[in-house]
């Protein structure tokens, strides 16, 4: 809501100068970010590369949970019959595990946002380069992004998102030439 009430009166500030650029046609227009990166050329392919480097992340976590619950398991199942000084060993070896265990996990998230970032910045360099050249183009004072849900309603006249999935195939195919 506050989001609301700021673009509001961005809006009526734009709207009560008196300058000459001021006294010019306001032309608004908004696209959704989400539906264009789902869209974009190389997005399919860049989601494709992360899936998998995701999955062999997984398969790793997997194994080193199914080695520490079974090093748990067996413990519980032997603690009975385990001297106090095997016992404050396995203790430790356990507690040294789950240690390495998150400690994996977290590097694991550290590095799946990294390569997130890596696969999606190209694709959001030609997203942005494609808006700007249609907001100057077409004259545009602003577009929003109705994926930041700040807009409420809006008419469909003035949503440009499928005039930027166009520009950035445009863009992809001039590239592969």
């Amino acid at each position: 809501m506050r989001s609301l009430i700021a673009v509001l009166a961005g809006l009526l500030a734009l709207g009560s100068t008196t300058s000459l650029a001021a006294q010019q046609e306001l032309r608004i227009a908004y696209i959704d970010s989400q539906a264009i990166l789902q869209e974009a050329p190389g997005a399919a392919e860049a989601q494709q590369q992360f899936d998998q480097q995701m999955q062999q992340f997984g398969e790793e976590i997997e194994v080193m949970g199914q080695e520490l619950d079974s090093l748990i398991t067996a413990y519980q199942q032997q603690q009975g019959t385990l001297s106090t000084e095997v016992r404050e060993t396995r203790e430790t070896e356990i507690r040294q595990r789950e240690i390495q265990y998150q400690q994996r996990l977290d590097e694991m998230e550290q590095e799946a946002a990294q390569r997130r970032e890596e696969l999606v910045q190209p694709i959001l360099s030609r997203m942005s380069t494609a808006i700007e050249q249609i907001r100057s183009e077409g004259s545009y004072s602003v577009i929003f992004d109705v994926a930041g849900q700040s807009i409420i309603a809006a008419d469909p006249s003035l949503d440009l998102t499928m005039e930027v999935i166009q520009r950035l195939q445009e863009m992809a195919g001039a590239d592969e030439m």
